[in-house]
């Protein structure tokens, strides 16, 4: 009966750390068709913040360019283009 019980409870996290695996794996690699690698990634919510119960400001990356973005229950709205800053010569 014990032994049942552990190796039900064995089976269980091996099954737990292959989903875990296959989760890291699809998230480094990416998945054709589905999502790709981190590194290839255009799109990104860099900062977030709570300005209200339920309204949020947020600041998203798109190809090198950031845009900050209000979002209520309403919709959201595009409240500034932020200008990229001159590299340092």
């Amino acid at each position: 009966m014990t032994f049942e019980i552990l190796r039900y409870v064995g089976a269980l996290f091996l099954v737990l750390a292959l989903i875990g695996a296959a989760g890291i794996a699809a998230r480094k690699w990416g998945v054709p068709g589905i999502t790709k690698s981190v590194d290839q990634k255009r799109l990104a919510v860099v900062e977030t913040l709570m300005i209200g119960p339920r309204q949020k400001l947020f600041i998203v990356r798109r190809d090198n360019v950031e845009h900050l973005i209000f979002s209520s229950p309403d919709g959201a709205c595009l409240v500034e283009n932020i200008p990229q800053k001159a590299p340092a010569t």
